[in-house]
Formats: C-alpha cells, structure tokens, sequence
C-alpha cells in the first residue's frame, strides 16, 4: 500500500508538470523591484523571490519567468507598455499608478505598512521636527518613493523639502555614512530597509516617523483572468498559516498578504501627488 501511495504522487507530480509545461502561451512575467532599499544583486534578488514564483506557478498553473527591474525608468516604461503580467515592488507609487494609470488591478499589499522615518544621530541637538529647517538632509534618489513619501509628509507638517538643503543618494545604506561622519544633520529612510533596524540597534534615534502607507502591492495586468487572480490573491493570503508559508514570508520580508486595498493604495498617489 505504501508503495501504491508513492506510486500514486509520483503520477500526480508528472500530471501537473506536463500541466504547467502545456499551459500553453508565452511565460507569465513577474517583475520585482525593490526600489533604492534593497542592496543585493540581481542573482540574488531572483534566488530570494524563487519560493514565490514557484508559488505563483503551482497556482496559476502557468510558466512564471521573474524579472529584476532596478531602474525606475524601465519601471514605469515596462507598466506603461504592460510588458509586465504581475508586479511586486516596494516603491509603492509604481503599482498605484498601475491601477491608475496602465488597467492594472491590484492583488495585494504586504505586512507591515511603509513609513518614512527622519534619523539623526544619538548626541544630535536635534530634538522636534520643527528643529529640522535649515539643516542638512541627506535622501534617496529623488524620484525615489520614500523621498516623496517623506516629502509629502514633511509639506504636511509646514517644511517644503525642495526648499532645503538636501543631497541625494541612490542607496539606503550610504545614508547613516552620511549622518555618522557629520556630513549631514538628518536623513530620510524607510522602515523596511535594513538600515533602520541597524541604526536603532547602534542606539542612534529616530526624529519622526510618518503614518502607515500600503507596502509592497502586487499588481496584475489586465490580461490575468479574473479567476487567475483571485486564486493567486487567495494563496498570498494564506500564506502566514502555515509554517512554510511563514518561511516564505519571511524569505522575502512581509509578515503577510492583504487583499482589498486598492481605494487606500489610490489614496496614497493622490497623497503624493498633492
């Protein structure tokens, strides 16, 4: 019976590989873009996310080829021209503009929110946000979407960024370089970016945080099917219920899946774009 039972898998495993294999049609392609807050290379950006593709696959039942896009240009190009059939980012503005803008719908957010956070050192004067005008921010690149979500948040509190003195970098991780050596006064990150947790643990201090943003949405092109999209919605969401999928989880740094955000994620670029 027990070799029945193996025999029995073995069948079932090769019926839905020829499954996946006679789909039919070209891959699906799944971009990733983990904006200026992610450090690793290519290779090992596609190493990370292959649990999830392989997730994707068994779900929809189709070829899934990911695809490391790191420049924003060809980020917004690849949504504009649909070149991308799912899309997974941090930057969030890129998948709100999807929905927005290129008829994407929106499968998910990741867990926990995005947040713009102003750190400074653990000896500076710096004490109220209010103490930040003309001193010496240091940014993401500026089309970054933590530099606008940090900017969108500073305007709301009476301070024009675009007014001050700001250098701009296109990594995360040269920002606290930049604060330790007193080149400049304070810095914007995000609180997903490994540089947040290493600066607090260095008993340096965090000035402001700004309130909840949706994180990471995962966007599909018009041309998954309806039926496609609620089953892969549906396995993202169950995802944090079982101890594999918990490892996925934190494989690619989410806690979880929300579905049913779209008004809140359209609210955001509306937000930023005041």
């Amino acid at each position: 019976m027990p070799s029945l039972r193996r025999l029995l898998s073995v069948v079932l495993l090769l019926l839905s590989s020829l499954a996946l294999a006679q789909s039919g049609g070209k891959p699906l392609t799944f971009a990733i873009s983990e904006g200026t807050s992610g450090g690793l290379t290519a290779e090992a950006t596609l190493n990370k996310y292959r649990p999830l593709v392989d997730l994707m696959e068994k779900t929809l039942g189709q070829e899934v080829k990911p695809l490391y896009v790191r420049d924003f240009n060809d980020l917004e190009k690849g949504l504009r021209e649909q070149r991308f059939d799912l899309l997974l980012a941090r930057p969030s503005d890129y998948p709100a503009r999807g929905l927005r803008d290129y008829r994407y719908r929106l499968v998910t957010t990741g867990r926990p929110d995005g947040h713009c956070v102003l750190l400074v050192r653990n000896d500076s004067p710096l004490k109220t946000l209010a103490d930040v005008k003309g001193k010496r921010f240091i940014m993401p690149e500026k089309a970054a979407y933590l530099t606008r979500l940090c900017r969108a948040e500073l305007r709301d509190k009476g301070i024009l960024l675009d007014q001050e003195n700001v250098s701009y970098t296109k990594e995360q991780g040269a920002i606290p370089f930049a604060l330790e050596n007193g080149i400049s006064d304070v810095g914007g990150v995000s609180t997903y970016s490994s540089v947040y947790p290493a600066w607090l643990k260095q008993g340096h201090r965090v000035l402001h945080q700004s309130g909840p943003q949706p994180y990471m949405p995962l966007v599909a092109a018009p041309g998954l099917g309806p039926e496609q999209l609620v089953r892969l919605r549906g396995a993202l969401m169950e995802l944090d219920k079982s101890d594999s999928g918990r490892q996925l989880l934190q494989r690619i740094g989410v806690q979880g899946f929300n579905g049913g955000e779209d008004a809140r994620l359209r609210k955001m670029l509306e937000w930023l774009e005041k």
